[in-house]
């Protein structure tokens, strides 16, 4: 008979995988890495600066997982093939989970939004996004996809926002990018989950994170007043959610925008 422990262990454990996490030096990023190392997996970080994540690295080394970070600036033109060609071949690693973390935002009115920040958040938000993931899924396509769809999937997980589903006042290109890394999953999911490679993203309503320090009291209280939970999340809110959809308990979950957002969007 199964203990709950092992059943568990089935569905969400992620001993003997690695995630590939950009973005996950402070912040989501970075508890995100922390829940997939708690759950059992090896953390691959890519970093613009690669003395940034000590404070990152020291936890999850002391859950026992390796940690290995490549310098990456995801602002800048990247050859990601090379990069995918360094990591896997060249070094070794076998990524199992990819992690699209890494985003910036701007604010500014849209009737004088500088289009300099609207280029650089496509960029990082959105382009690298894509580029990362076909790259290493045509790794995946040209190593254990040739003989065939993988008997586990392989996991590529999006960090969306709740702003996928709905506007808000002057971050016009930071919402219209998180769109379109909606679109991009279910895009990608429907061409590559039948080839053994599951894609999903995760949601997050208004976490308590650098990017949001900066809000006015007004704008906090609007948010505040919308969230049913009362107040804004904190990173590790979204700790069961990541390791859920990079375990096999969602196989089966591919193309789906998971929300996490203390009851924001319901209103």
């Amino acid at each position: 008979m199964t203990s709950a422990s092992d059943y568990l262990t089935s569905l969400f454990g992620l001993i003997g995988k690695t995630a590939l996490v950009t973005g996950g030096t402070r912040g989501i990023g970075a508890a995100l890495g922390i829940a997939l190392a708690s759950a059992g997996a090896d953390i691959i970080s890519l970093q613009r600066h690669p003395s940034n994540g000590s404070d990152v690295e020291s936890t999850i080394r002391a859950l026992g997982r390796n940690f290995s970070t490549y310098e990456c600036d995801l602002s800048q033109i990247v050859d990601f093939d090379a990069l995918i060609q360094k990591i896997c071949i060249d070094d070794g690693f076998e990524i199992d989970i990819l992690i699209n973390c890494a985003g910036i935002s701007h604010r500014s009115p849209a009737i004088s939004y500088p289009l300099e920040k609207w280029d650089d958040i496509f960029h990082v938000n959105v382009k690298s996004t894509f580029l990362l993931s076909r790259s290493l899924a045509k790794h995946w396509f040209s190593t254990s996809l040739s003989r065939g769809p993988l008997p586990q999937a392989k996991k590529i997980i999006n960090i969306a926002s709740v702003l996928s589903f709905t506007g808000s006042y002057e971050v016009a290109a930071y919402a219209s990018s998180k769109g379109a890394v909606g679109q991009l999953t279910k895009s990608l999911s429907n061409e590559w989950m039948g080839k053994g490679i599951c894609v999903t993203a995760l949601a997050p309503g208004y976490i308590e994170t650098e990017m949001t320090s900066g809000y006015s009291e007004e704008t906090e209280r609007f948010i505040l007043a919308r969230t049913p939970a009362g107040k804004m999340g904190k990173p590790e809110d979204l700790a069961g959610a990541i390791v859920y959809l990079a375990s096999t308990a969602s196989d089966f979950a591919s193309g789906e925008i998971h929300v996490v957002d203390g009851g924001f969007s319901g209103r």
